[in-house]
């Protein structure tokens, strides 16, 4: 049974698992589009829209719980500067997953994970 069990163990130990996390986390805040594997991208979805949800809050203790997840100043306060005001509007959802096809040593399932409603690139 699988009682207590949060997420994939992505056949990682949990230091590695958590800095993997935090490492794509950053990567999607940082860059707002990521090619990456589509269990990975489904598990680090939640991290990033919780910190999301914290910059939207704007307060002292969502920045310390936001600095406590990444660990990068210029990603906090790209979060609580940039995407915070500009999903306030937005009830959640803030990520969105497309597939990509297949990688090609392994045949693993490839995705592109970004922001929604981010500006465009023209």
């Amino acid at each position: 049974m699988r009682h207590l069990k949060k997420g994939k163990s992505l056949h990682r130990r949990s230091s590695h698992r958590k800095a993997l996390l935090c490492n794509l986390a950053v990567a999607v805040l940082t860059h707002e589009r990521i090619h990456t594997t589509e269990v990975k991208a489904k598990e680090v979805r939640g991290l990033v829209d919780r910190i999301i949800t914290w910059g939207k809050r704007g307060d002292l203790h969502a920045r310390r719980l936001a600095f406590k997840r990444v660990r990068s100043r210029t990603v906090v306060k790209k979060v609580f500067d940039e995407l915070g005001p500009r999903y306030r509007q937005r009830p959640g959802g803030y990520t969105r997953i497309m597939k990509a096809g297949r990688r090609q040593g392994d045949n693993a399932p490839l995705v592109l994970m970004e922001l929604v409603d981010r500006p465009s690139e023209s």
